[in-house]
This record gives C-alpha cells, structure tokens and sequence, in this order.
C-alpha cells in the first residue's frame, strides 16, 4: 500500500500548514512507515494510506514520486 506522509523537516518544528512537506512511500502498515523514516528525524504529522482513487489522483501531480527506502 502506498501512504502519504505529511511532515516537517525538522523535528522540534511547530507544524505549521506553509512549512508542511509530503512524501509517498510503500509499506506494509503504518507502523512500517514509521520504522523506515525512523533515521530521518522527521516530525512526522499524519500519515495517510491512499485509496486506488486517491492514489490515481495523486499521481498526476508533477510532484508524485514513491520514496524507495
């Protein structure tokens, strides 16, 4: 399943909606996306699993690239 990570690059960050970066990446569960990004240090906010529908939408975005970790 591919998930949308939403997150802030820094991880003492206050999320705030301008400053908000995404990526996609495979995995299995949530809690996988957790353990891939873990050496990242990311302050990760929401992450969301896309549906087929979503996950069609999403990939005419220029910015659509599924993260290999």
């Amino acid at each position: 399943m591919i998930y949308k990570v939403f997150y802030q690059e820094l991880p003492y960050e206050v999320p705030v909606r301008e400053r908000t970066k995404s990526l996609y990446i495979e995995a299995d569960a949530e809690k996988d996306v957790r353990i891939k990004l873990k050496d990242r240090n990311y302050n990760i906010e929401f992450i969301h699993p896309l549906d087929p529908a979503h996950l069609e939408y999403e990939k005419q975005s220029e910015h659509f690239a599924v993260e290999s970790v």
